[in-house]
């Protein structure tokens, strides 16, 4: 097919077709059986040409020039058109170079889309595009890239400009899509309008970026939103210049603000909840001549519809806490940042400072709102560090790890608390749960909760993982050294109904010799799985980790290993699994890396399970799992026959003693008393036990005399005969005082022949022992009731004082 380009030489239009860069001259242009690679058609000239290839597209671009001078004669302003008609279906570009004077301005309105910038380098999705370009005297400043179906309306220029459309070779546009304008100087480089209508989002760069904005100019953006709406500025990148004079800023005309305009530094957190329209200007600087530096700035403004709590406030009083941190922020923060075409939401710390991320910190008092449909797609991230520089300050103290009432109030869901918590080396860490306990988190006994503990000791050399636990298993308490990080992660929405039954706490203890010690009092009807921290990675060389099981008294515990072996081979010294209960002389069983692991085993006190490592050789690493089980305690039938044979042999015992001692009674001689006057009758340190005088009382009166060799071998004559006085009741006569006498040691009733056996000492006296020694005969049957019965601290009269040690001086 031919092709008939015909130009008028008043539309100063020049029309070239040639090669894409790049290609190899495959298809050649025919003029008039001339082959050429590269055809320009002038003003004034009219040339038919054909391809000698079908798809001439692959091939060639056309490139379309019109150049319009406004500064020696009138401006031809109106809609643009795509001249000239019957191109061929290339690719093609439409240039308008415009020459105008520096005093007047340029407006390029665009009637049909309005336009939407890209960063350079990004393709719009319809491939067709425009390019707005500045020109100032000799220089040419890039002002942007644009695509169809955005936000901005118009582009007003100070003097000139070059304005480009690129086109694809399929497209079926027949139009520019804009016109020109003549306007009043404006007195800046270039004004941008974006009108902005109901929620949308608009991304914009300075001038030449990411190249530099031209040095100590001045341009603004014009942002017309409805009265209803409400808008938000965030500034994404930037960078500054090194200036010589006047500052880099950003300049805010907000209608109805009592400072306009509105000054800010480009590092600042720049105006948001906006209420309709307003302009942003941004201001350069003289630069340094040596190091001029580059002042660029991309920023996105997000227009939103009031939200229903827009006006309501949230307090977070973090007053009285310390070294704390609080991170309100959208999902997935910081590693994910949202898109910038992704609904946004807002963190409000007063009703004109918001941004998608709020950070308190503690010491203050909050009043924060939020601007956001959805507060699901908001998170909390907080963090507090707890510190013990010396144990006498820190010792007795406890410290609660629950996160604080101000955070959960708060309608957002908490993701992460992390307490750091930090000490000497010789200062440790012991965290208890004294109610909830805690559950490792193992294969077999995985966490369901809404939340879970990770637990890290650290050092600047190595990092161990403890593991990961939940509320509500067996776990009292873990005992650390290093300093301890402690992250509170959340699960769904149910954390904020079990928030109350915190009871995670923590304190700082002396050193301890093991990396970690676990205290496990496990209910009696679970199963408990443990394993050895860093897992899957292995214990790092040289550690050791220790717990201790606490057994209930009527149970028996049951401990077993997962696996055979440890599974490592050892480069420099020796690992070690080391059992043994918590009794003296309890027999301690111990394994090394090369030897079978314990079968399982039954133990019946308190225990420990130490696990110690050794450097291991490479890829070996030591991992350990293990169980515990209890049940009743069962007693041998053995043992139980045993027993009750023993109590048939002792009862049998008991009767012939009782019989012997029965016969022996009835062949026993009268009672006797006898006093004995050189017996002390003080005892120090006891005085003021009667209330009554001796005179007055039956103190003196003995209850029973149950022997008749009582005193009597005291009492032989000069021939050796014994004359006891029998039946015989003599009242005493000497003198009384107001304590009672003591009773006669027990050594006093020795027989005489005890000359080969080593004396008694004589029994401690007690309070018991202040009964007094008059003896009064007992009938047989009855007993003798002196005083109130009901007053056992008085004691009964009626039993005899030294029968247990008389009838033991008739046994012998």
């Amino acid at each position: 097919a031919s092709f008939t380009i015909s130009l008028h030489k008043a539309d100063n239009t020049t029309v070239t077709i040639k090669l894409r860069p790049g290609l190899s001259p495959s298809c050649r242009i025919y003029v008039k059986n001339v082959k050429w690679s590269e055809l320009k058609i002038k003003p004034g000239q009219n040339v038919t040409f054909t391809f000698s290839c079908s798809t001439p597209e692959k091939y060639f671009i056309a490139e379309i020039q019109k150049n319009i001078d406004c500064v020696s004669g009138p401006c031809p302003f109106g809609d643009v058109h795509l001249y000239p008609p019957g191109l061929p279906r290339l690719n093609r570009t439409y240039i308008w170079d415009v020459k105008a004077s520096t005093k007047a301005g340029l407006e390029l309105k665009f009637t049909t889309s309005w336009l939407k910038q890209i960063e350079p380098g990004e393709t719009c999705p319809d491939s067709i595009s425009y390019n707005i370009n500045s020109c100032i005297d000799k220089a040419t400043v890039n002002i942007g890239t644009f695509c169809r179906n955005g936000s901005v309306s118009r582009v007003k220029l100070l003097g000139g400009v070059v304005m480009s459309l690129h086109l694809p070779w399929h497209s079926p546009l027949t139009t520019s899509g804009f016109n020109i304008a003549n306007r009043a100087s404006i007195k800046r480089l270039c004004i941008i309008e974006s009108v902005l209508k109901g929620e949308s989002s608009i991304t914009l760069m300075s001038p030449n970026y990411p190249l530099g904005f031209p040095e100590d100019e001045l341009m603004t953006w014009q942002f017309v939103i409805p009265p209803n709406m409400r808008a938000s500025v965030f500034f994404h990148n930037y960078s500054l210049s090194n200036c010589e004079r006047k500052e880099e800023r950003v300049e805010y005309y907000i209608p109805g603000s009592p400072s306009n305009p509105e000054v800010f530094k480009l590092s600042d957190s720049q105006p948001a909840n906006i209420a309709g329209s307003f302009n942003m200007s941004l201001q350069g600087c003289d630069q340094d001549a040596q190091n001029p530096g580059i002042l660029r700035l991309l920023f996105q403004v997000v227009v939103q519809h009031p939200q229903v709590d827009e006006n309501v406030t949230h307090l977070v009083d973090l007053s009285k806490e310390k070294n704390m941190t609080v991170t309100i922020h959208s999902e997935g923060w910081p590693s994910h940042i949202p898109l910038m075409s992704e609904p946004i939401c807002l963190i409000c710390k007063d009703p004109r400072t918001c941004d998608r991320v709020l950070t308190l910190t503690s010491g203050a008092v909050y009043r924060i709102s939020f601007l956001c449909k959805d507060l699901s797609r908001l998170r909390i991230t907080a963090e507090k560090g707890i510190g013990c520089m010396d144990i006498r300050w820190c010792q007795r103290k406890i410290y609660s790890l629950s996160v604080p009432k101000a955070i959960t109030r708060l309608p957002i869901r908490l993701y992460k608390f992390i307490w750091n918590l930090l000490a000497t080396d010789l200062i440790n860490v012991e965290i208890m749960s004294p109610s909830l306990k805690l559950q490792q988190h193992v294969p077999e006994q995985r966490c369901n909760t809404s939340y879970s503990y990770s637990i890290v000791s650290a050092t600047p050399e190595t990092e161990l993982n403890v593991g990961v636990f939940c509320p509500g298993g067996s776990i009292e308490k873990i005992q650390m050294r290093n300093n301890i990080t402690i992250s509170l992660k959340t699960f769904g929405k149910g954390f904020f109904n079990e928030s109350v039954p915190q009871d995670l706490k923590m304190s700082f203890v002396p050193h301890i010799k093991d990396e970690c010690i676990f205290t496990v009092s496990p209910n009696p009807k679970a199963k408990v799985y443990l394993q050895t921290p860093n897992w899957p990675y292995g214990l790092p060389p040289y550690v050791s980790v220790s717990w201790f099981i606490v057994v209930p008294s009527r149970q028996t515990a049951r401990l077993g290993f997962s696996k055979d072996r440890m599974g490592i081979a050892c480069e420099t010294g020796r690992a070690y699994v080391n059992i043994k209960e918590e009794l003296l002389g309890a027999e301690e069983v111990v394994r090394r890396e090369d030897e079978l692991l314990p079968q399982p085993r039954n133990m019946y006190h308190n225990f420990w399970v130490n696990v110690s490592n050794c450097k291991p050789v490479d890829k070996t690493q030591l991992t350990l799992q293990f169980w515990v089980t209890f049940a009743d305690k069962q007693i041998d039938l053995g043992i139980i026959l045993a027993v009750v044979a023993g109590a048939v042999v002792l009862t049998a015992i008991g009767l012939t003693v009782f019989c012997v001692k029965k016969k022996k009674k009835k062949t026993q001689n009268p009672m006797v008393g006898v006093y004995n006057a050189n017996v002390n009758t003080q005892m120090p340190g006891k005085k003021g036990l009667f209330g009554k005088g001796r005179q007055n009382n039956e103190s003196h009166v003995y209850a029973v005399i149950d022997d008749a060799v009582v005193y009597g071998h005291l009492l032989k004559e000069s021939n050796g005969t014994v004359a006891p006085e029998v039946d015989v009741y003599r009242p005493f006569d000497g003198p009384m005082g107001s304590l009672p006498p003591s009773p006669p040691p027990f050594s006093f009733r020795k027989d005489i022949k005890r000359s080969s056996v080593t004396e008694e000492e004589p029994l401690p006296l007690t309070d018991a022992d202040q009964d007094t020694y008059t003896f009064a005969h007992q009938q047989s049957g009855q007993s003798e009731d002196n005083g109130d019965a009901n007053k056992k601290d008085e004691g009964d009269t009626s039993v005899p004082l030294l029968e247990n040690k008389e009838q033991d001086d008739l046994a012998e």
